[in-house]
């Protein structure tokens, strides 16, 4: 049975669980979506979503600046205890994170960071673009929804596929240090600094 991105969607939101991960459970049983759910129970990885509404209060500022100094980020990754937050695994976490940062430059943490105004002015222009290609009126507004998904990918930190490893996000490799770690983990703020950017 062919695995479909919207069946890995709807198993990912139901579990909290990796994208790598439901699309793994959902080919060892065949599609079957209660299958698939029990399978990531047993290895724990629903467990994410559980911890997702626990309180992260402790954690670490972590900072890093890129070899020749040109660029620099600080960001505040957040778990429940101080236990966690020194340990290496949670360290590690903190530095591919901030690594990422420095290498994608994303401006937004989440899709619902980015202002409406901005979303508006995207779309506007994914319309102007499909048109001016003389894309079907009757396909446009697929084509404006399919390139507005690409844009949150490349802008929104949370969705970009990590630089380390393109197979997994930036939410999955948090979802699965939390996997680890036994708590919850959230990248809380983070901001991102080069030389010469922003001067008019």
């Amino acid at each position: 049975m062919e695995i479909t991105a919207a069946m890995v969607k709807e198993l990912r939101q139901a579990t909290g669980a990796g994208v790598l991960d439901c699309r793994k459970a959902l080919q060892e049983c065949d599609g079957d979506f209660d299958c698939a759910t029990a399978l990531l129970r047993e290895k724990g990885l629903a467990a994410v979503a559980k911890k997702a509404g626990r309180k992260a209060s402790d954690g670490r500022v972590e900072a890093y600046v890129h070899p020749g100094n040109r660029v620099a980020v600080l960001l505040e990754l957040n778990c429940e205890t101080d236990f966690v937050a020194r340990t290496d695994d949670f360290k590690t976490l903190a530095h591919d994170l901030a690594l990422h940062i420095a290498f994608a430059a994303p401006e937004y943490l989440r899709r619902e960071d980015v202002p409406s105004e901005v979303v508006e002015k995207e779309r506007a222009i994914y319309r102007a673009q499909a048109l001016e290609e003389g894309k079907p009126e009757r396909i446009v507004d697929n084509i404006v929804t399919g390139r507005l998904e690409k844009f949150y990918k490349q802008v929104c930190l949370m969705e970009q596929p990590f630089v380390k490893d393109e197979s997994l996000t930036i939410q999955d490799l948090i979802n699965n240090g939390i996997a680890k770690l036994g708590e919850n983990i959230v990248l809380r703020r983070f901001v991102r600094y080069a030389v010469g950017e922003g001067l008019e």
